[in-house]
């Protein structure tokens, strides 16, 4: 379903999360004040505005509270990153996500009603140290403080076994939710009898000490 975006603030991660959102085939409004921010994104955007975010009456000229979906971007600023995601929500927009820089930061976009809170400087730091621990992940999705999605390249001792073989559940607590079989082929929810081969990479949930527990 093609959705209706504001990215406010582009820096690094708002111009990749703009961007991203653009070439998912979604409209994206992208907003900063600084013209040369502006200006390197305007050809990879529906339309990108040299605007002043902290002016109510800027973003309801340019139609923002229409809008699917806001995007408050802005690490710099901590009171303009507040005060705009305040707007945003009192403007009406169903769904606002805010950057936070930290966990306090966090707790007031909270409160004041961000309905989606990221904070990309320490999911990065936790996707590196946990890349660093174990060369076989090569992405992950914390699903809570014990559980998460890994994807991790199949361990060469369960290559030519399968599911119902390895028995993951009952050894090492773990469930197989996917297979990748190369760039072409993805096997859901796959069976007792799916045969792991070599360079499959298994998408699976578990907890960090789980994870641990598998052989490389």
């Amino acid at each position: 379903m093609r959705k209706q975006f504001v990215v406010i603030g582009l820096g690094r991660f708002g111009t990749s999360v703009a961007k991203t959102l653009t070439s998912l085939g979604h409209e994206v409004l992208a907003l900063d004040k600084n013209e040369q921010a502006v200006h390197d994104i305007m050809n990879d955007v529906t339309q990108a505005v040299q605007a002043d975010a902290r002016e109510e009456d800027t973003l309801r000229a340019l139609g923002v509270r229409n809008l699917d979906v806001a995007v408050v971007a802005i690490g710099d600023d901590l009171e303009a990153n507040i005060l705009i995601t305040l707007m945003l929500k009192e403007m009406g927009i169903p769904y606002v996500v805010a950057k936070a820089r930290s966990a306090q930061h966090g707790k007031v976009l909270e409160k004041i009603g961000a309905d989606k809170i990221v904070y990309p400087e320490q999911d990065m730091g936790i996707r590196l140290a946990n890349n660093l621990i174990r060369t076989n992940v090569m992405d992950f999705i914390e699903l809570s403080l014990d559980f998460s999605i890994f994807e991790i390249i199949a361990p060469s001792k369960f290559v030519g076994k399968t599911i119902g073989n390895l028995n993951l559940r009952a050894l090492y607590k773990i469930n197989v939710v996917a297979i990748k079989k190369g760039k072409e082929r993805i096997v859901i929810a796959p069976g007792a009898n799916e045969l792991i081969e070599e360079k499959d990479i298994l998408v699976i949930v578990c907890n960090k000490k789980a994870l641990e527990k598998l052989p490389d």
